[in-house]
């Protein structure tokens, strides 16, 4: 055999290398993340966003005309005397049918007012884009139409005074009103009020807050309330229906990173975030748990155009109010989206499965606009380096990166699961790295074997 051909050393050792090392330092992690991964994620860093309006409600107090409603009493006494006899509920029935029919006749005003403070909430969602406490959301979560608002707040009054009202008149009369006499009475009532008592708006205040996850150092879970800003606002929809906000004295929160690409691909499979009202409000959900955002998935059904010309995302994920705001991501974990209206059917209803995003392109020319650069916080990419470890079985390595989370955010969202889960998997044995090194011990095996067949053929020769 020519000298040149032999087996040497290092030849083995190099095919030993080839064979041997992509099964052993195998730690590239695909750009594909799974459903549980994505919401592992990016579940820290999805907010709740509150707008709460509050006014003082002022109207006129009123009282029943004594001298009327007495002799409407004494007519209906008279009718008992003439041989037509009444029950006492036929009584009561003929009274309040007399008082809707006539309510300037029997009320009359007083020169008191009651005041009602009233107070309305608009719940959605958003996210972290800045670990010092950028959020984005929809703008017509901060915003409501002035004539909604003056509605909404009078019509609560008018409940509650209503409800006082004929609590007052039950316990006068010494009576229990049927469901038809008390729908005879609210709208009596709402007759007075519409056109004898006017209702009086004042004192109108917003504020907006941002609600999110907290893990306290005794592994409890607890919401941060904190007061928001806007920092910038575009138009509800048909505008560009984008809003910027800010809370304060806050560093290294759990973010969401905002994909590079322009527009996702029809068919692409999506992830959206959200809190839907009828999960938040469910009464048979605790409060506490109504932090947790829910998860929906489905794809991009179609790239739409907006009638004012910029595009927007058509999905068949369901959402529902209280969703708007929330991110869409895509299988990477990066948001390509956020989740802002749907498709009403003729019933009043939203469309299942007909949803729309504005695209996150749109969401970037805001924060462009106010100088807000969207970036991962320091512990967000530990937190990452964390979840890719620990879903490769590398353990150790997994609680460096996650106790390095909560160095740098002691609250920092599900940190504290993963770090007793690590510490629970390494003390099983379970730690990738421990098989890495007995593979790596039985390559080196097989190379020195290799080593030494050498040795032994080349005495041989």
């Amino acid at each position: 055999m020519d000298r040149m051909n032999q087996p040497n050393a290092t030849h083995v050792i190099y095919v030993c290398c080839i064979i041997f090392l992509p099964f052993i330092f195998n730690t590239a992690y695909a750009q594909q993340i799974s459903a549980m991964d994505n919401y592992a994620l990016n579940r820290p860093g999805v907010v709740m966003v509150k707008t709460v309006f509050s006014a003082n409600v002022y109207v006129k107090n009123m009282k029943i005309d004594a001298r009327r409603f007495n002799f409407l009493l004494d007519s209906i006494q008279r009718i008992d005397t003439n041989g037509i006899v009444f029950s006492a509920e036929q009584k009561l029935d003929i009274v309040l049918k007399e008082m809707n029919n006539n309510p300037s006749r029997f009320f009359k005003p007083t020169y008191d007012y009651i005041k009602q403070t009233q107070e309305i909430t608009a719940t959605g969602t958003g996210f972290f884009i800045t670990g010092d406490g950028y959020v984005a959301t929809n703008s017509h979560l901060t915003e409501r139409d002035n004539t909604f608002i003056r509605r909404h707040f009078i019509l609560s009054a008018f409940q509650q005074i209503t409800d006082a009202n004929i609590s007052a008149l039950e316990q006068s009369w010494a009576t229990t009103f049927t469901e038809q006499q008390r729908s005879l009475l609210y709208n009596t009532y709402a007759s007075v009020y519409s056109r004898l008592f006017s209702m009086e708006l004042n004192d109108l205040r917003k504020n907006i807050y941002v609600v999110y996850r907290q893990d306290s150092t005794d592994k409890i879970s607890y919401t941060e309330t904190k007061s928001a800003s806007v920092i910038i606002k575009g138009l509800a929809m048909p505008g560009k229906d984008i809003a910027i906000l800010k809370i304060d004295s806050v560093s290294n929160l759990p973010t969401l990173k905002i994909a590079k690409l322009q527009l996702p691909r029809v068919g692409e499979q999506v992830y959206v975030y959200g809190y839907p009202g009828p999960v938040t409000n469910n009464d048979f959900v605790s409060a506490e748990s109504s932090i947790e955002p829910t998860l929906t998935t489905g794809i991009i059904s179609a790239i739409k155009k907006s009638v004012n010309g910029w595009p927007v995302l058509q999905m068949d994920a369901n959402i529902n109010h209280g969703s708007s705001g929330g991110p869409v991501c895509n299988s990477n974990g990066e948001v390509i989206g956020l989740t802002t209206f749907g498709s009403i059917e003729n019933n009043g209803s939203l469309a299942a499965g007909l949803n729309f995003a504005l695209p996150a392109s749109i969401v970037k020319d805001f924060m462009d606009s106010v100088n807000v650069a969207p970036a991962l916080s320091n512990a967000t990419v530990l937190f990452g380096e964390g979840l890719n470890c620990f879903d490769q079985q590398y353990y150790k390595k997994a609680l460096g990166s996650f106790e390095n989370v909560k160095n740098l955010n002691n609250n920092y969202p599900t940190v504290d699961y993963y770090i007793a889960n690590c510490k629970a998997r390494i003390n099983n044995g379970e730690d990738r790295s421990n098989k890495q090194i007995k593979n790596v011990l039985l390559v080196l095996g097989f190379v020195l074997l290799g080593v030494l067949l050498i040795i032994a053929y080349r005495k041989r020769k």
